[in-house]
């Protein structure tokens, strides 16, 4: 389950109430800062592994897991106070997934029109995922629409696949406006990875709406799902992007 929960909502219990009603392996709760840290401490008598970042600058990180952790590292890949969760999620039968939770900062009129610090961590992201020899999951808040040149060329660089693509938007933001709605949570997978189910969730009074993904791990997938591959052009896109700030 992931959630960016909107730092200043005060409803809590909400969101307990979401997350006990679907019961997820995993929870990612985005926009936390110390006070949610507190007052969703008690997931921590369901969820015995956590990795936690408590921020007062909107971009808090909880990490809640049933399933055991391993190799957690909370990296700043770009700004000092924008933080990811890098971390191997053990499953039950033993088998080994590798967890990035993300949230980089949007374009800003005025002050970053060109997104190149959101750009540069999911290229940076997308590097690490290439490079694992585990299978991958990327979640979060990535400020972006799955549509966007951006979301595609993380795809190509990562050779990850967009679970929604054929299924459906699952627009996330703005809660509060039907008319004016974006897919802007994510979960992007290894092709070892197969979708389950995919479910937009109740929202608790944030802005946005929290998104449920079930999912499989089946290495044969890997020969049933084809990942897109970056041209030259893409290639160099990414070096540019990646070399800006």
């Amino acid at each position: 389950m992931i959630a960016n929960v909107f730092q200043h909502n005060t409803n809590t219990a909400g969101c307990l109430k979401e997350i006990a009603r679907y019961n997820p392996d995993v929870v990612l709760l985005l926009e936390t800062n110390k006070r949610w840290d507190n007052q969703t401490a008690e997931l921590a008598k369901v969820y015995p592994y956590e990795v936690k970042v408590a921020l007062e600058n909107t971009y808090g990180m909880l990490l809640y897991s049933k399933l055991k952790l391993e190799d957690a590292e909370v990296k700043y890949m770009v700004e000092d106070d924008i933080p990811s969760i890098h971390t191997v999620i053990v499953l039950d039968g033993g088998v080994k997934i590798k967890l990035f939770a993300v949230h980089p900062t949007p374009p800003v009129p005025n002050e970053n029109p060109r997104s190149t610090e959101r750009d540069k961590e999911l290229l940076l992201i997308a590097d690490l995922a290439k490079a694992s020899d585990l299978p991958v999951v990327v979640i979060g808040d990535l400020n972006d629409v799955a549509w966007s040149y951006t979301t595609e060329l993380f795809l190509k660089m990562s050779g990850l696949i967009d679970p929604r693509r054929g299924r459906g938007f699952y627009n996330t933001f703005h809660a509060h406006y039907p008319i004016i709605r974006f897919p802007l949570d994510h979960a992007f997978l290894s092709t070892d990875l197969k979708l389950k189910s995919m479910k937009r969730l109740s929202n608790f009074d944030s802005d946005h709406f929290p998104i449920y993904i079930s999912l499989q791990y089946e290495k044969a997938a890997a020969d049933q799902q084809d990942s897109m591959t970056p041209d030259l052009g893409d290639i160099e896109m990414a070096a540019e992007k990646k070399e800006a700030i």
